[in-house]
């Protein structure tokens, strides 16, 4: 009997870590980057300064992205929904993080080979 107990406990932990594993890799998905940066899209159009709701949420996101399968989830995210804003300003874009006080460690850009991020 508990021999039997401690297969299926086995069985248990070895579908939990089979279940879990791909949410290990990324903890950022595309929807959040689009959540927090929808309130930079006044900005990402016409420059300006950005607003603090924008700033935030940027900031946020550099702060859930600690790890390399982040960062490059991130950065494909971010290329992925530039794409769909039109008129959407890069130069402004890749002067976001500065001037919300932060930094990114790749540049945004359409060009940027996210599979090449850290």
């Amino acid at each position: 009997m508990a021999s039997s107990a401690v297969v299926k406990l086995a069985c248990a932990v070895f579908l939990c870590m089979v279940v879990a594993a791909p949410y290990a890799e990324a903890a950022i998905t595309c929807g959040a980057v689009a959540q927090n940066l929808g309130p930079c899209i006044t900005f990402l159009k016409t420059g300006g300064a950005p607003s603090a709701a924008c700033c935030a949420g940027v900031k946020k996101l550099v702060s859930m992205a600690t790890t390399s399968a982040d960062r490059k989830t991130a950065c494909g995210c971010l290329k992925q929904t530039a794409a769909t804003i039109p008129g959407l300003n890069y130069g402004n874009a890749a002067a976001l993080p500065g001037k919300c006080g932060t930094s990114v460690p790749y540049p945004i850009s359409p060009n940027t080979d996210c599979s090449k991020v850290n």
